[in-house]
């Protein structure tokens, strides 16, 4: 099989595998926390966020289909679905961090080339690889230093589970917006991780009230 036939495959896989994970995940933020429907749509999303970040990463490196930008997103939806779904372990005593803590090094790896390579490949700086990468740099440099305590690593886990979770979804957003031109120029990029942002603050403060109300978490019975 030729090689963009194989991409016009993944690509459609891509898209269709993110289409469904924008719906899922909207529904499990909307669900009550704890419902089945809740539980069952946070695990759709997880699912299909995965197939289409690994999709995404695969065709950014095929031949007349190359992109950085393509790349970005399925390295940060990767990250953030991964360590969202791993997060629901920290609720238990004494869990095994080693994974946790390799996911976040190569984040903080990945970042740290996002920025460089472009300058060192093209002499210039690339702002949407840059933010990305603060961004992705900044969350694992957090995860590691909780990791190193864990009584309040145990209190954190569900602020971490809605945060990256949310990151995940957020990821989701921007890629669906700039495919589809919604914003002009590098808005687009952009626009989904602001709003996303004051979204999360919001629920951040309404957890921090004790007030726990429906997010978009992915539940699972570990």
């Amino acid at each position: 099989m030729e090689l963009e036939k194989i991409a016009e495959i993944l690509i459609y896989l891509h898209a269709g595998f993110g289409g469904i994970a924008l719906l899922a995940g909207l529904l499990s933020m909307i669900a009550k926390k704890g419902l089945a429907i809740h539980k069952k749509s946070g695990l759709v999303f997880f699912h299909t966020m995965l197939i289409s970040a690994i999709t995404a990463m695969i065709v950014a490196f095929l031949p007349n289909h190359e992109s950085p930008f393509l790349f970005a997103v399925g390295i940060f939806s990767l990250y953030f679905i991964l360590t969202g779904k791993r997060s629901l372990r920290f609720k238990h005593k004494n869990p095994n961090l080693l994974t946790d803590k390799w996911i976040s090094r190569i984040m903080i790896i990945t970042g740290i080339l996002m920025i460089f390579l472009p300058i060192i490949l093209s002499k210039s700086l690339n702002i949407v690889l840059c933010v990305f990468a603060v961004v992705g740099i900044v969350f694992s440099v957090r995860d590691l230093i909780l990791f190193k305590n864990p009584e309040r690593l145990k209190k954190s886990w569900l602020k971490l589970h809605l945060g990256k979770m949310l990151g995940a979804y957020i990821s989701a957003t921007t890629a669906f917006v700039v495919v589809n031109e919604f914003f002009p120029s590098f808005y687009g990029w952009f626009i989904p991780g602001i709003v996303g942002g004051f979204f999360i603050t919001y629920w951040i403060r309404k957890l921090n009230g004790k007030k726990l109300l429906p997010i978009i978490p992915i539940a699972n019975r570990a």
